[in-house]
């Protein structure tokens, strides 16, 4: 679970809220027709630009990583495969397939070693996987990048719907107070929705996409030498390339 994703969003709203009941009653800041202008038009912006389907499924995967995500270094990687190498080298490529692997990906991986597919099959079938997957990923950011765009824009929108119905009614004092709500509380949706949660999403976003297709990038590597039965020696030295030199140290370190 991504706990800085989670923290962030609940201090974010417990702030507004905070600001919101201190100064007044939470009733004030809901208005329906503001609501509809700023989320129904956001949404309705958004798949315009991608299938339905897409948008649904996108904003499934980018909730899905963006809260439950799990940060996997690439020492602990490294390790896994490497103890995965040792394994082999005492029994067999036979002997990985009792073994518990905690990452999918590395399972899948290491179920062709034990099952001796052919070294291309089993690089071009993971590559295709990992491709598809970022390009799924990266799909999900710029729906997430949509509607952070969308929701400021609609929020001018509804300002300007709100003013206009503001001077036109300037004869009946009754009708001005609704119509300024309606102006005011649309920018203040359209800010939230962007900055409080659809732009900070994709960033998150952006930032698994490099991890993710780093992360799979090196146990591709890892599984390929381990079909080769390399020693896990060689193996740990091939893929301290996709470490920083800070993770570096403390591998060597724990060597």
């Amino acid at each position: 679970m991504d706990i800085a994703t989670i923290a962030g969003m609940i201090a974010g709203i417990g702030i507004v809220m905070y600001a919101i009941l201190s100064g007044g009653s939470l009733d004030t800041f809901v208005n329906v027709p503001s609501i509809l202008i700023v989320f129904g038009g956001g949404f309705a912006a958004t798949i315009m630009r991608f299938p339905l389907s897409n948008v649904f499924s996108s904003l499934a995967l980018g909730g899905k990583v963006a809260f439950t995500h799990k940060n996997v270094s690439p020492v602990d990687v490294t390790n896994e495969i490497c103890n995965l190498a040792d394994i082999i080298r005492k029994e067999g490529p036979l002997g990985l397939e009792g073994v518990d692997i905690s990452d999918d990906f590395l399972k899948k991986g290491t179920q062709y070693v034990a099952d001796g597919y052919d070294e291309d099959f089993m690089r071009e079938t993971m590559e295709k996987e990992r491709d598809l997957y970022i390009e799924r990923l990266d799909e999900a950011q710029r729906v997430f990048k949509m509607l952070g765009d969308a929701g400021p824009a609609f929020g001018m929108i509804g300002t300007i719907v709100g003013l206009v119905q503001m001077l036109s009614n300037m004869d009946d004092p009754a009708a001005i107070g609704p119509a300024m709500a309606v102006a005011l509380l649309t920018t203040l949706y359209g800010a939230l929705l962007a900055n409080l949660v659809a732009l900070p999403l994709a960033d998150k976003l952006s930032n698994k996409i490099a991890i993710e297709e780093l992360k799979q990038s090196l146990v591709i590597d890892g599984v390929m030498q381990l079909r080769e039965n390399k020693s896990p020696a060689l193996i740990r030295e091939l893929l301290e390339t996709y470490m920083t030199a800070k993770q570096k140290a403390t591998t060597a370190e724990a060597a």
